[in-house]
């Protein structure tokens, strides 16, 4: 089964779950601030996508964060930083179950599910 992850509000959410329905994609969503985010799934997408495409650096959750918590991020910071701030993970986080994407692009998810 195909999961949305992400936050039920937000723009590029609400795009992507419309392109999924109109092409007949079935998938679950999971709401980060609804559902939670646990550590061991956190630890399984660090690994896989690494942190600096985890977090998305153009929102106001990055914004708000001292200048030196960014300066100075790492795995491990970043891990402390997401599961206090689930909405700086970019948005969305799509796992088809043998891959991950980050963000929405319509000709991307074309691509992926012609």
């Amino acid at each position: 089964m195909i999961t949305m992850y992400g936050i039920k509000n937000c723009d590029t959410i609400k795009k992507a779950r419309k392109w999924l329905e109109e092409n007949g994609v079935e998938y679950q969503f999971h709401d980060y601030k609804k559902d939670g985010l646990s550590e061991a799934q956190l630890d399984s997408w660090l690994d896989e996508l690494g942190f600096e495409a985890l977090i998305n650096k153009r929102g106001t959750t990055w914004r708000k964060l001292p200048d030196d918590v960014k300066d100075n991020m790492d795995r491990d910071s970043a891990k402390v930083v997401i599961l206090d701030n689930p909405s700086i993970i970019k948005r969305p986080l799509l796992d088809t179950g043998s891959r991950k994407v980050l963000g929405f692009k319509a000709d991307e998810y074309q691509a992926l599910f012609s």
